[in-house]
């Protein structure tokens, strides 16, 4: 055991440590636990390897392979998921072992090649996981490059006067993580050549129908010999195929193995080059060069909250938001388009993972303040719907899964475009999302026929019918700043489509039937998942889904007193939820529901009633209650990084609450001092004054050292550069913002700060 002692400190030493080192802050295993569904284990930013365990269980708190809950590790998988509300990926499975072959994975109770272990034991950081597997007597480390994993297993199985097993590892290319009832494995195959280099596929069934990878590995010494297997039966020759391949490999040499697998989505061939790329790399190297890209991509946001929880909570964030979009392309920049065509990228670096319900509403506008990767995601989308013929939903791996509700590519395409993104061109976005109205999603064609969804003829028909309408308003917004006034026109008149849904004598959004009377009964707490008028939630959350008309909102509840007074019953109401309402209907403060996308800009909408005092209040008790430094830290499925990226921003001080505006609402900073590193090459800065945990109120605002008033900012103030300066207090400062002329305003829109 002492071996392993002097392991764990030299990885931990391996890493360097300095005040710049934001690495330090972050803490893996938040939102391991509870609902939060993230990947544990390593890879570089936006990198097509994620590599880490898989343990044996599979329901849904295990999407990403891996929850803290659980203890047993079924080998080490080289692509996950991060945070999503369905599993897939979690493929090529590695594990090694010691002794005679084992090919189930079992239940960690030695009735398989799966094993315990124990948390002490474990070690996670950005890059980096190793673990003792205890049962196994070896330990595990993985880390990554973009496109290749690195392992290394250290065997300590010898005794004196006994012999030693043999040294092993298994290739599992059936077992992966499920969440749907499909098929699973449909075909794999593996192959070892002469050289000793293995190579092989994987088609399965999953979410992504019809989700090909490809990989190449190849180990740090010769093999001894090997096994192939299929429907664990031995295979004679060096090749297997079937729906349930395994491989073994023996080793007789040094007590350590190292082995690097290279994934593709293209080919073999593509995974061999993938390889051949990372070849000279041995897997310290590789750990320090992951260890320096994770430090340089959490150092886009230098950030000094008002304690250390802030800091790790707030760095922990910055680092979920950097899993995906995954890299799609080979080394040579060849690809699978959607259309299933092999090309060579032009112009662009295509990436995969598109959480688009999700991640439109904060994540992708983050990503046009620091990230110099946005125009390679949005041109990706544009290249999805050139190929496909259709604007990306829920974009996984080459496939479109068709998940959730809305076409939310739309305003990520327009968001950018809008905002000058370096490298998208803003007249071929608006070619691209011009047919909107014409997707094959359900409800768009009675939107066209009759202007509302009926609820008697489409499922979720309120939730569809608002965010189509988000996506009506982005079109609408990019055709008038390119001079297409038709489009813009019937694009703006679709986007007011929301007020068929609202009920001025409840004062909610309702189900309207095709005979345009409303659904009854009606009860705004309710929610079922299947046949019903709202996905994941209900009315209470999906009544203020409309970001784009903040002001026509307001005027359908009567105006500012009769809006904020609603709001307010939101946040007072009973909590209870009926039996079989949605699992994802979590994080609530009174029917608000934080651990769910719909609501996420809700609390910002009182400053534009004059009330952003109240905002301030709700922010910090939802950063108080929701977000934590423990492994349940997050209330709800982290999704691909809007989880984060919403506490992100929140810690700033302000949120993105239309995606397409480019206006940024003041909330209540958890900030001591941040410099953002913004794609214009200028730096943002954000300072309070007597922040604390008492003192949660704006009292006054100055941008570049004079007086401001308004409650938020504009993209185009974050990219020039500047500093802003909160001052807090312990009381609310009831007119910081509160004249209709300092509110923020959805009509603004970022027309004026590029030039398109």
């Amino acid at each position: 055991m002492r071996r392993l002692f002097v392991i764990l400190i030299l990885s931990v030493c391996a890493t360097a440590c300095s005040s710049a080192d934001r690495t330090l802050m972050v803490d893996p295993l938040i939102g391991s636990g509870g609902h939060g569904h993230v990947f544990v284990g390593a890879c570089m930013p936006h990198g097509m390897v994620a590599v880490g365990p898989n343990n044996v269980s599979q329901g849904w708190d295990w999407c990403s392979g891996y929850h803290d809950s659980d203890t047993t590790v079924a080998g080490f998988a080289q692509n996950h998921l991060s945070g999503t509300g369905i599993a897939d990926l979690g493929e090529i499975v590695v594990m090694p072992f010691t002794g005679e072959p084992k090919l189930e994975k079992g239940t960690g109770n030695g009735d398989g090649y799966a094993v315990r272990f124990d948390k002490a034991h474990e070690t996670v950081v950005p890059g980096y996981y190793s673990v003792m597997l205890d049962a196994a007597d070896i330990f595990a480390e993985v880390t990554a490059t973009e496109r290749a994993a690195f392992h290394r297993y250290t065997y300590f199985s010898e005794q004196e006067g006994v012999q030693t097993p043999p040294r092993r590892i298994l290739f599992d290319l059936e077992s992966a993580p499920k969440s749907l009832s499909r098929t699973g494995c449909l075909f794999s195959r593996i192959e070892v050549l002469d050289d000793g280099t293995v190579t092989g596929c994987r088609r399965s069934d999953e979410w992504a129908r019809g989700e090909e990878v490809w990989f190449a590995a190849r180990f740090s010494q010769p093999v001894e010999g090997y096994t192939l297997y299929s429907d664990n039966l031995p295979v004679n020759g060096n090749s297997a195929e079937g729906d349930n391949v395994k491989a073994v490999f023996d080793f007789s040499g040094s007590d350590k193995v190292e082995l690097s697998v290279a994934l593709s989505y293209t080919s073999a061939d593509g995974a061999l080059r993938n390889l051949a790329a990372d070849a000279a790399l041995r897997f310290d190297d590789v750990r320090r060069e992951s260890h320096g890209k994770w430090n340089a991509e959490l150092s886009r946001i230098e950030f000094k909250g008002i304690d250390p929880t802030t800091d790790s909570i707030f760095y922990t964030s910055l680092y979920h938001t950097a899993f995906a979009p995954q890299l799609f392309a080979d080394v040579d920049g060849r690809y699978r388009r959607a259309d299933g065509q092999m090309v060579v990228a032009d112009g662009f670096v295509p990436y995969t993972i598109f959480s688009l319900w999700d991640t439109y509403r904060a994540v992708h506008p983050l990503y046009t303040i620091i990230d110099p990767r946005a125009g390679d995601y949005v041109n990706s989308l544009a290249d999805i719907t050139a190929s496909s013929g259709r604007l990306p939903v829920w974009h996984l791996a080459g496939h479109e899964t068709d998940c959730m509700v809305g076409v939310h590519s739309v305003p990520v395409m327009v968001d950018a475009a809008l905002k000058g993104v370096d490298g998208v061109d803003a007249q071929e976005m608006l070619r691209l999302v011009s047919d909107f109205d014409k997707q094959p999603v359900p409800g768009l064609d009675y939107v066209a026929a009759g202007g509302y969804v009926p609820a008697d003829k489409v499922n979720w028909s309120v939730s569809r019918a608002l965010e189509y309408a988000i996506d009506d308003d982005a079109v609408a917004r990019l055709a008038r700043a390119l001079g297409d006034g038709a489009a813009a026109e019937r694009y703006a008149a679709r986007a007011l489509g929301y007020r068929n849904y609202f009920d001025a004598e409840s004062g909610f959004m309702r189900g309207k039937l095709a005979d345009s009377s409303w659904r009854t009964p009606f009860d705004p707490s309710y929610s079922m998942h299947e046949e019903h008028d709202y996905v994941e939630g209900n009315a209470w959350q999906y009544t203020w889904l409309v970001p784009h008309d903040v002001e026509g909102l307001i005027s359908l509840f009567g105006g500012d007193e009769a809006f904020a007074e609603h709001l307010d019953a939101l946040f007072e109401a009973d909590s209870s939820l009926n039996e079989g309402a949605s699992a994802d209907i979590t994080g609530m403060i009174g029917q608000y529901a934080h651990g769910n996308e719909p609501s996420h800009h809700t609390i910002y909408l009182y400053a534009y009633a004059g009330r952003q005092w109240r905002t301030a209040e709700l922010v910090r008790r939802v950063c108080r209650e929701f977000y934590t430094t423990e492994p349940d830290g997050l209330i709800g499925n982290e999704d691909c990084g809007q989880m984060s990226a919403w506490y992100v921003f929140t810690a700033l001080g302000f949120y993105p609450v239309h995606p397409t505006a480019g206006v940024y609402v003041f909330g209540s900073p958890l900030v001591e001092s941040a410099t953002i590193h913004t794609v214009s090459g200028r730096d943002f800065t954000v300072r309070t004054v007597n922040n604390s945990a008492e003192n949660i109120y704006i009292q006054s605002v100055t941008l570049d050292g004079k007086p401001y008033d308004r409650s938020y900012v504009t993209h185009g103030d974050l990219l020039r550069g500047g500093e802003l300066v909160f001052t807090m207090g312990p009381e609310p400062n009831t007119a910081f913002g509160a004249a209709p002329e300092n509110r923020p305003v959805t009509a603004y829109d970022m027309i004026g700060t590029t030039d398109l």
